[in-house]
């Protein structure tokens, strides 16, 4: 059956294409919708200010007059500017089990691309690192989070048919929470608390931790500098996330330290899993969405970790340590007793090497595919 693609030039195609995959992924137990408000927003041309830098289209599959797929093209100037790679990425891209509907969605980036000179199409990546990102080729059994994307087992069959090729994995763990904390990261977190001369900031509520929120993006800047992909936030889009997600933040789950000097040194940030709340919500916040987020922040036995980061002159002396000390009391306070770490790159270490401590299971792994582009 022909496919016919559509770009999405006005709000209403832009619900549609946000409300796409809630047909596709009816009934599935795994995927975690995410707030359809939210997704709005971060699209929505004029709302997120990525677009102050990025060139952005989108497009729907069409067949016998129903959607039946979705992608997004994004070409970052600031990607290009500071890894000199002129690569355009794909994002939000949902299809069903069709190859000439994948082939006419990836199709219509990769031709986009090549008008704007672009050497190489890689994801899925969004507009930042704050966007869900990579294609679920392990762990298709596993419950989903809000961090990430599920898609179904054949996405990445389509791509590499299309000539699409591994670039770069993430991989995630499932830990079990210790019921007290490891002896050993607690000698280490105390010795590095004396050596570097740290503290922990100690905030009763949101309201308190609102002063130190614009120096944990920039702090995040420093410490994923050379991360895969990376791109620096900017001032507007600090703003933006901090408006978009602070409202869920529960203080007691992200420990932050200060130097001697008051300056920010590291800072983690973990919220009790709201995976269950949303399916149960179906992406909507009203009427009664609302409700069952807030059960699960309050009372919940599994914790998601979204970030971590260590400014990068402290980094490998023992502050990893400190905030893991520091997650685990809260987890026992709390009764968590699993903990999703989400992704973290396949080349990151340091990072793996942090769970060693841990019970764990590497239970997900997501690609980001590359193509590169001739003329």
């Amino acid at each position: 059956m022909d496919v016919q693609i559509r770009e999405v030039l006005t709000p209403r195609d832009l619900k549609s294409f946000v409300r796409f995959p809630e047909a596709l992924y009816r009934g599935n137990p795994y995927r975690v919708p995410l707030l359809f408000a939210d997704e709005f927003r971060t699209l929505h041309w004029g709302k997120n200010p990525a677009f102050d830098h990025c060139e952005v289209k989108y497009w729907l599959a069409v067949q016998n007059g129903h959607i039946v797929g979705r992608i997004a093209g994004i070409i970052n100037r600031l990607h290009i500017e500071k890894w000199g790679q002129r690569w355009a990425r794909f994002s939000w891209i949902d299809f069903i089990d069709d190859a000439a509907v994948s082939k006419a969605l990836l199709g219509s980036v990769e031709a986009w691309a090549k008008e704007q000179d672009m050497q190489a199409l890689h994801g899925p990546l969004g507009f930042t690192d704050l966007d869900p990102e990579g294609m679920l080729v392990e762990g298709f059994e596993e419950l989903g989070t809000l961090a990430t994307i599920y898609n179904f087992p054949y996405y990445p069959t389509h791509l590499e048919n299309l000539g699409f090729v591994k670039d770069i994995d993430w991989v995630e763990f499932e830990l079990s929470v210790p019921p007290e904390p490891n002896e050993k990261i607690a000698r280490i977190a105390d010795i590095a608390m004396r050596r570097l001369k740290l503290n922990k900031l100690e905030v009763s509520n949101k309201k308190g931790m609102l002063p130190y929120t614009e120096d944990l993006f920039l702090l995040l800047n420093d410490a994923f500098h050379n991360l895969y992909g990376f791109v620096p936030l900017t001032r507007k889009q600090i703003d933006f996330y901090v408006k978009q997600y602070f409202g869920f933040i529960k203080p007691d789950f992200v420990p932050i330290l200060l130097d001697q000097d008051g300056r920010m040194a590291a800072f983690g940030i973990t919220m009790p899993s709201l995976s269950k709340a949303l399916q149960k919500a179906k992406g909507k916040l009203f009427p009664f969405g609302f409700i069952t987020i807030l059960k699960a922040l309050n009372k919940n036995d599994r914790a998601d970790l979204y970030l971590v980061a260590v400014r990068p002159e402290l980094q490998g002396k023992g502050v990893n340590a400190i905030l893991i000390n520091m997650m685990n009391q809260v987890y026992n306070r709390f009764h968590i007793v699993k903990v999703e770490t989400n992704q973290e790159l396949e080349t990151n270490y340091l990072v793996q090497e942090q769970w060693k401590f841990f019970d764990k299971r590497q239970h997900k792994r997501r690609r980001c595919f590359i193509k590169h582009l001739t003329a």
